[in-house]
């Protein structure tokens, strides 16, 4: 039974792999929201100039409001601090306020309104000689693009970014450069590179002590070594991210672990560990209440169980995953669940018919 159903599953392997490895929601990328220590103004600016003076106070107001949460309200802030530095003719204050919108829409996956942005920004930064605005903005048009598909360029900027980073003895920009560099290799399967550049941002991440950059760096070196199919190499990476996820209590990225692992476990074809994993990513999934995530782990059970030849679990969850899917409205993934829920009925028929 089981060589049966793991016969049909293996045509299509490899894409549920990637899948596991590369969920393109805001978190990912591997790369995050990174507002540079520089857009802390400076008070003595406030003190000369009470409209500019506002301005500096909307912008500190915002990143504050994005700290606790509050994005939609922290875009509001910067949004008004971006007109009154127009109004005041100050490009500084303008390229800071346009900076931190790209960023901001690319979080929140807009990423045509994010390259619009950091486009404006780029060219004031270039204009009045700001490298740190430079790196900056060229680093988040490396993460629009990333987002969009478009590999080349998301390279092209982000190569430029690092250039800036390393020039300004940027630490944080580096890593952060080296960090997008690495996921665009990924998807484009050059893993020499992924390998070669996430190396890099592990060591400044463990040198600066940005735990979250070390979490996501050990995160791509597993899906780099998963995809080399070196599974034992990918479980120890993941296995470390798992850890530091758990130690800043980030729960989407706990979950995102934990499926890793479980995707690991079952190319080694340990299906009760590659099980374990999947019902702890569903359990975070459903509790932080992140819907491509439930979709997701409901489907790795799915396959867990297809390859233990487990076929009225497998149902199940495939069954269940094509009603959630159907329910968020994720056509893509609705299609494919169905495509796997055609597999686990397919194999129950022939198994039917041996008998």
């Amino acid at each position: 039974m089981k060589s049966l159903s793991l016969q049909l599953l293996r045509s299509s392997d490899r894409k549920v792999r990637s899948g596991f490895l590369f969920p393109l929601a805001f978190c990912l990328l591997s790369v995050g929201f990174y507002i540079p220590p520089h857009f802390s103004l400076p008070a003595s600016a406030q003190a000369i100039d009470p409209p500019q003076a506002e301005g500096n106070r909307l912008i500190q107001q915002g990143i504050q409001q994005y700290e606790t949460g509050q994005l939609p309200a922290a875009m509001d802030s910067w949004q008004q601090a971006l007109q009154i530095y127009r109004a005041l003719k100050n490009r500084q204050g303008e390229g800071n306020a346009l900076g931190i919108l790209g960023a901001a829409y690319n979080s929140l996956g807009n990423y045509v309104k994010a390259i619009e942005y950091s486009q404006q920004s780029l060219a004031i930064a270039r204009e009045i000689k700001d490298h740190h605005n430079e790196g900056f903005a060229l680093s988040d048009l490396g993460t629009a693009y990333l987002y969009l598909g478009n590999y080349a360029k998301a390279i092209e900027y982000s190569q430029q970014s690092l250039a800036i980073a390393r020039t300004i003895k940027d630490r944080k920009g580096e890593g952060n450069a080296l960090g997008i560099l690495g996921v665009a290799y990924q998807l484009l399967g050059n893993y020499a590179k992924v390998i070669e550049y996430s190396q890099q941002s592990l060591t400044i991440a463990r040198e600066i002590q940005d735990r979250q950059s070390e979490m996501k760096a050990l995160g791509n070196l597993g899906g780099a070594y998963f995809d080399l199919s070196n599974y034992a190499k990918a479980i120890e990476y993941f296995q470390q991210s798992l850890t530091i996820a758990r130690e800043i209590k980030n729960r989407f990225e706990e979950g995102f672990a934990l499926s890793n692992l479980g995707a690991a476990y079952r190319s080694l074809g340990n299906y009760a560990k590659a099980i374990e994993y999947a019902q702890q990513h569903l359990a975070i999934a459903r509790e932080i209440k992140e819907r491509q995530s439930e979709g997701a782990a409901l489907g790795n059970l799915g396959h867990a169980y297809l390859s233990l030849g487990r076929l009225c679990q497998a149902i199940e969850y495939y069954t269940a995953e094509f009603s959630h899917r159907r329910e968020i409205k994720d056509r893509q993934n609705e299609m494919k669940s169905l495509g796997n829920l055609g597999v686990a009925y397919r194999v129950s028929e022939q198994l039917r018919q041996s008998h």
